[in-house]
C-alpha cells in the first residue's frame, strides 16, 4: 500500500512540476497617461506596468463604455481614433484602480489632439480614445520599453 500512496504522490507532483504558476500580476497595468506636444504631433503615453498582448486601432465616429454602452462625450466634429489593448487593465487582480487620473480629459495645450478617454476596463481589454481636429491628421500607435509604454502620436 505504502508503494501505491508513493506512486501517486510522486505522479501529483510530478504534474504541480510542470505545471506553470500564475503571477502575482500578470496582466499589466495602466499607472499614468501623459500628454505631449512636439514639432508636428500630439502625443499620448499611456504608462504601463508590462506591455499587452497586442493592440488594435480603428477609426470611429463615436464612442462609448465598454461596460455600460453609454457613450463617452468627445469634442464635436472630432476624428476619433480608438486604441484598444489586449491583455492590459487599469486596475489590479483585487480590483483596486491602478489609475487613478482623469477617465475623460481635454488637452488644450496640444495642437492635434483635442480630448483622451479611457473607454474600456473590462476582462483585461482596456480601450482609450484620442479625438483629433482634423480629418486629414495622420497617426501612429506603437510600444516602447524601459520603461513599457504605448504611445499615440497624431499629427499633419
Amino acid at each position: 500500500m505504502n508503494r501505491r500512496l508513493a506512486a501517486v504522490l510522486v505522479a501529483v507532483l510530478a504534474v504541480f512540476t510542470f505545471v506553470p504558476m500564475a503571477s502575482a500580476q500578470s496582466t499589466p497595468t495602466l499607472s499614468n497617461i501623459r500628454t505631449g506636444q512636439h514639432d508636428g504631433f500630439s502625443r499620448v503615453v499611456l504608462d504601463l506596468s508590462g506591455l499587452p498582448t497586442e493592440h488594435r486601432v480603428r477609426e470611429v465616429s463615436g464612442v462609448a463604455n465598454c461596460g455600460s454602452g453609454n457613450p463617452i462625450a468627445m469634442p464635436e466634429s472630432a476624428e476619433i481614433l480608438e486604441v484598444t489593448l489586449i491583455g492590459a487593465a487599469a486596475h489590479d487582480e483585487n480590483g483596486n484602480p491602478t489609475y487613478t487620473g482623469s477617465r475623460n480629459f481635454l488637452t488644450p495645450g496640444l495642437t492635434h489632439v483635442k480630448r483622451v478617454a479611457l473607454t474600456c476596463d473590462f476582462e483585461a481589454t482596456l480601450g482609450v480614445a484620442v479625438g483629433y481636429g482634423n480629418a486629414n491628421s495622420w497617426h501612429r500607435v506603437f510600444t516602447l520599453t524601459s520603461p513599457n509604454r504605448l504611445v499615440i502620436d497624431v499629427g499633419l
